[in-house]
């Protein structure tokens, strides 16, 4: 499938069978570590959400939710929140913070059970990037919000210097001293989907509303590391 000069669904690089099990220990300690360890970067990740209009009784959607570190930026008695997170031990963890019946097992680049235009909102922080098959995804977003609805997305600058200089410091340095591996096959697994080809996508479907960025105040995605937007489906 092809999309703009973009091609989906992506084909990232294979990992060895070591490479597979320190992908899978690091995402749940980079979850757990994160908060703390980066926690300037974390207060914008989901703090420029946080202080966006919530409809009064909104029914939200939040995709790739992790273990649930959006939730506490949420006002979940305002609306009724539902996640979805593909992973089942991340799953168990959302569980044992909002009613399990809104805790959803699944991917979101595949068709879901609900309803067209079944939420008011969806919610995807720091999740795009990894989706092979990007444009699936971002129509079955689209399908499910209702006319109006809008998208909160927060987006890294993969594919910025920016970006991959703050990743060499970061994540990858952890990486290396817990597992001692080379870090370039999984970020290449990890990351499939650069900063401009995941706004080739949205812009399909939804139209900006809002936009910030961080650490700089120019608007320019190449000088910043995330960028945080509240888009409007069209």
């Amino acid at each position: 499938m092809r999309r703009g000069d973009f091609t989906w669904p992506k084909v990232p690089i294979t990992l060895t069978s070591e490479e597979e099990a320190a992908r899978e220990a690091f995402m749940m300690a980079w979850h757990e570590e994160l908060p703390t360890r980066y926690a300037f970067v974390e207060r914008f990740n989901h703090g420029c959400l946080s202080h966006l209009t919530v409809p009064a009784n909104a029914r939200t959607l939040e995709i790739g939710a992790g273990i649930g570190g959006h939730l506490p930026f949420e006002d979940l008695g305002v609306q009724e929140y539902h996640v979805l997170e593909s992973r089942a031990e991340f799953c168990v963890r959302l569980a044992e913070q909002i009613p399990a019946e809104r805790v959803h097992e699944a991917s979101i680049e595949e068709r879901q059970a609900f309803p067209d235009g079944f939420f008011d909102r969806v919610i995807a922080v720091h999740v795009l990037e990894h989706l092979r098959n990007l444009p699936a995804a971002v129509e079955e977003i689209s399908r499910l919000l209702r006319p109006g609805g809008v998208f909160d997305v927060v987006l890294p600058t993969e594919g910025s210097l920016a970006y991959s200089v703050a990743r060499k410091i970061s994540a990858e340095r952890m990486f290396k001293k817990r597992f001692g591996l080379d870090y370039g096959p999984i970020i290449r697994n990890e990351h499939v989907n650069t900063y401009a080809e995941v706004d080739s996508q949205l812009r399909r479907y939804f139209v900006d509303d809002t936009t910030r960025f961080f650490p700089l105040p120019l608007p320019v995605a190449e000088f910043n590391l995330v960028v945080g937007r509240r888009m409007l489906r069209v």
